[in-house]
């Protein structure tokens, strides 16, 4: 894909600058810097939710007895010091 844009004069003397820097032609830091801050692809990221939420599950699967009673605990707490009605944690 080609696209031509009209950089402020302050900008394309810092990516000047950064292309320098860099030893790199400034066409290639540009795709560089749009390659790291653009978010990957719904895809990508929904499979490192994914993984992160099961990991975290099994984390919780294997927890001591002992740690599993003292989060319980907490969690029951919080629910009973909500002005609300509604619990926050379901009873697992």
């Amino acid at each position: 894909m080609t696209l031509q844009l009209e950089l402020p004069a302050d900008l394309e003397e810092r990516l000047r600058k950064e292309a320098e820097r860099r030893g790199l032609p400034r066409e290639s830091v540009v795709v560089q810097m749009l390659s790291e801050h653009l978010p990957p692809p719904s895809d990508e990221r929904r499979a490192a939710a994914v993984a992160m939420l099961n990991d975290w599950a099994e984390e919780d699967a294997n927890l001591p007895a002992e740690e599993a009673a003292a989060n319980a605990a907490v969690l029951r707490a919080l629910d009973e010091d909500r002005p609300s009605y509604r619990k926050l944690f379901a009873d697992r």
